[in-house]
């Protein structure tokens, strides 16, 4: 994690880190004014609060509550050496803690993170640079030896050639990565989480079986979403990128709707049409993106190759942002590569909706067939020692496709975790399989897996499939355990290995997917990116690689935003006529009450403000205060108290409000034989914001003003920072070609 630190007024320094600011002090007898804890004092709460932390997750898995817990540390200094330190830590345990709890919440306490660090002893490098913000691949360092050269089969390169590459490529693009957490809990997994550093909502997720393995995944993982701009979906790119010569890439082209809003003759084919606009419905207001919001220059299309004939096929940015996620995107270091991890996981998708939705059940995969591969085989032996059942199944569906699938199970909570992956070779497919259940995961993490369920409903609904494909967290059917396979067991192998070939081809295995998509009838779409430095694709496969409903794009379209996206941003300017009409879309646009309005408007908000909780209920509520739609409001404030997610001093302002408007309204009663005691209740500063709301002399509070320049929104602002290193890395790309 990068903390940058700002030299304010006196001995006061200021952290920042994420979205996060802490002010350090020194005291009085230090020469500071004791207005913050000093830096030493945080190194020593973190550990203390670090141990009460695991001390929190074990008893939260175990249903044991920590009201009567209570936890202390003292550091106790040697008198001849001030820096040989004992830090102890001390926990108080109510008398009903039967004795393994006990003996398990010291344990816990044991695995504070801070504690471990400490105890092996930080490097600490200290060095001058030009520019704090330029050394991009410093964090990426794994120190291979000079001569290192690690093969892996689905890569044409050796594994320190290819993170040697992208992270050069990134730091070439100015972006400085940072690797925020290692995991490797059992023998042959590794999974790491990625960020650029600036903008840390830019972040990726790496596994594989070695250390390096995982953090080419991580990086190529990384590049192919800022190739594809994945990074920056739902997003709003502010107005100067709106009204740039290109907003996507330089090769996109706008199409302008026709009468009646008609869809332009230009964008799409007949084969997608049919898919995507079966019954007629679909207009051009409804594929404007998100991102421009330019309704004037009309609908911005990106060109994609047609596989079976070469013809180039528009189609609109906005319906690959709503229907396809990130799935069919890679990066690699040939064309051929990246178009193998492309295919593999739109297999992957594909064929784990077919089962999960068709609830089949798998055959398992032979002992002796797992017994070729070691390296797996420990990694499902330390699950298992852990007290997690594992299940290898194939998924190939009787050989048709090169998926496979690992499923665990918890008995401690009776959840389960079905986690699929795909390749070419059986040996690499079973790996991503692997790796993928445990990719970012502790095993505390497993004890939040849902339950399998006999109810069809709850596995076949369109959003549980949005859950797997997200995270792989979905609900699974009890018929996937069933001891009766729908397929019997094959020994498949799709590698060009396994076609007889000496040498594994990518160029080869690409083929042989394209052609089980040709054999099933699926037209396939291709993109090619380099404008970047590095080769990247995206393959679209109509009526089978989406990952939402194809209804989204009429019913639940991500440019709902651009009914609201302005005028929430200039709020406070809103005249009442137009807080009126603002009022009206809220309500009558079937929005969900409770989603929050970041998602709803394309803005990252700081999530630590109250922009960034605000929900549309809370909105609407905000509004009709200053409407002084008092009734309204009152009815709003009891709905955001009865399911209130937000900050306590969000709540106990509500609370304030409610009581108050109560006696507003209520004729027989008079708000000044209340007040004394509503301020005792609730504080002077609370009560004078409810006054001020319910007088109008304070509007939308706790709401900072904003407007579409996107003043103060230093999170967003970040985002759209990175976005523009890739724009103009692009048009330099353009120019020079």
């Amino acid at each position: 994690m990068e903390i940058k630190v700002n030299f304010l007024d006196k001995l006061r320094l200021e952290a920042k880190f994420d979205d996060f600011t802490v002010v350090a002090d020194q005291p009085i007898r230090y020469k500071g004014d004791g207005s913050a804890p000093g830096p030493f004092d945080y190194f020593l709460a973190s550990s203390a609060l670090c141990a009460a932390y695991f001390v929190k997750l074990y008893c939260n898995t175990r249903n044991i509550p920590t009201e009567n817990i209570r936890l202390s540390q003292n550091n106790i200094v040697d008198p001849e050496n001030r820096y040989a330190q004992i830090f102890k830590i001390q926990v108080e345990l109510p008398a009903d803690i039967s004795a393994k709890d006990r003996e398990g919440i010291l344990r816990s306490i044991d695995r504070c993170t801070v504690k471990k660090v400490v105890q092996a002893g930080p490097e600490f490098v200290i060095e001058e640079v030009e520019n704090l913000d330029a050394d991009a691949q410093a964090l990426l360092t794994l120190n291979p030896t000079a001569d290192a050269a690690t093969y892996i089969l689905g890569k044409d390169l050796p594994l320190e050639q290819t993170i040697a590459n992208m992270s050069g490529l990134l730091a070439g693009l100015g972006i400085k990565i940072e690797i925020a957490s290692w995991r490797n809990i059992i023998p042959n997994v590794w999974s790491l989480h990625i960020r650029d550093a600036h903008s840390p909502m830019c972040f990726t997720n790496g596994k594989g079986a070695t250390k390096e393995s995982a953090l080419a995944s991580a990086l190529g993982e990384y590049i192919e979403r800022l190739s594809c701009n994945h990074f920056y979906a739902g997003s709003f790119w502010g107005e100067d990128i709106a009204n740039a010569a290109f907003v996507h890439y330089p090769e996109e082209r706008w199409f302008k709707p026709g009468k009646k809003d008609a869809l332009p003759k230009d964008i799409l084919d007949e084969y997608s049409l049919e898919i995507y606009n079966p019954d007629g419905e679909l207009r051009g207001a409804h594929l404007v993106d998100t991102n421009s919001g330019n309704t004037e220059r009309g609908i911005c299309s990106l060109p994609y190759v047609r596989q079976s004939d070469g013809e180039v096929v528009y189609f609109p940015s906005n319906l690959i942002e709503n229907l396809f996620a990130s799935n069919g995107m890679s990066a690699g270091n040939t064309l051929a590569e990246a178009q193998v991890q492309c295919l593999s996981e739109i297999f992957e998708r594909a064929v784990k909706r077919e089962i999960l939705e068709g609830e089949m059940t798998l055959p398992d995969v032979p002992q002796e067939v797992l017994a070729k591969y070691p390296g797996i085989l420990a990694g499902i032996q330390g699950l298992e020692e852990q007290g997690f059942p594992v299940l290898v199944k194939d998924a190939s569906l009787g050989g048709q496709y090169p998926v496979m699938c690992v499923t665990l199970m918890n008995p401690r909570t009776g959840g389960v975790f079905a986690s699929f992956g795909a390749h070419p070779s059986l040996e690499v497919a079973l790996e991503r399989s692997l790796t993928e259940l445990l990719q970012g995961r502790s095993f505390e993490g497993l004890n939040d897996l849902p339950q399998p369920t006999f109810v069809s409903n709850a596995v076949t609904e369109p959003n549980n499939f949005v859950e797997h494909f997200i995270d792989s967290s979905g609900v699974v059917s009890w018929r996937f355990f069933s001891a009766k396979a729908d397929y019997e067991f094959v020994d498949w192998d799709f590698s060009a290995q396994g076609k007889g070939d000496k040498a594994s081809s990518n160029a080869d295995e690409a083929a042989t997917l394209f052609g089980i998509l040709k054999e099933i009838g699926k037209e396939v779409y291709m993109a090619v990116y380099d404008h970047l430095g590095a080769t990247a694709c995206r393959i679209l496969v109509p009526g089978y690689s989406e990952v939402y409903p194809v209804e989204d794009l009429i019913w639940d379209n991500t440019n709902k935003a651009l009914l609201f996206r302005a005028d929430i941003l200039n709020l406070h300017t809103l005249d009442d006529e137009q807080l009126e009409d603002l009022l009206d879309r809220l309500e009558n646009n079937e929005l969900d009450e409770y989603s929050d309005i970041a998602t709803l408007i394309g803005i990252e908000f700081d999530e630590n403000t109250i922009w960034g909780q605000l929900t549309v209920v809370e909105l609407k509520l905000l509004i009709n205060l200053a409407l002084q739609q008092f009734e309204e409001a009152k009815e709003l404030v009891e709905t955001f108290l009865q399911y209130n997610d937000n900050t306590v001093d969000r709540g106990l302002f509500y609370q304030a409000l409610n009581v108050v408007l109560e006696v507003t309204l209520d004729d027989d009663l008079e708000l000044d034989d209340y007040l004394a005691n509503f301020r005792r209740m609730f504080g002077d500063a609370r009560m004078d914001a409810v006054l001020g709301s319910v007088d109008g002399s304070v509007r939308f509070y706790g709401l900072t003003p904003t407007s579409m320049k996107l003043e103060g929104l230093d999170r967003h602002q970040r985002l759209i920072d990175s976005y523009k290193k890739l724009h103009v890395a692009r048009s330099k790309a353009t120019t020079s070609s």
